[in-house]
């Protein structure tokens, strides 16, 4: 299984999955607040399509959000969906 990494400078970060020096998928995110932090774009290589990595993605953004004590807002669609058809990460959103 590959793994998930994450980076952040200043108020933007990424999750993201890396293969031979490249990034694969991401999920990137912006600290919009002092706890708070807004998805705004999920991408997966097309290699891996079908394969659930994207929702991995949203499940570690989750992960992050719950042990940080962050809320999240998605305006990324795909995040979105996938946050409001999984009511246990309902905990995570903001207002």
């Amino acid at each position: 299984m590959m793994e998930i990494q994450r980076d952040e400078h200043g108020k933007k970060g990424a999750l993201y999955i890396e293969k031979d020096g490249e990034w694969i998928a991401e999920l990137t995110y912006v600290r919009t607040g002092d706890r708070e932090i807004t998805i705004d774009h999920t991408e997966v290589d097309e290699s891996l399509r079908g394969e659930g990595i994207g929702e991995r993605l949203v499940e570690e953004s989750v992960r992050f959000a719950r042990e940080n004590d962050l809320r999240v807002v998605a305006t990324c669609p795909f995040a979105r969906k996938i946050i409001n058809a999984t009511p246990e990460y309902h905990d995570v959103l903001a207002d």
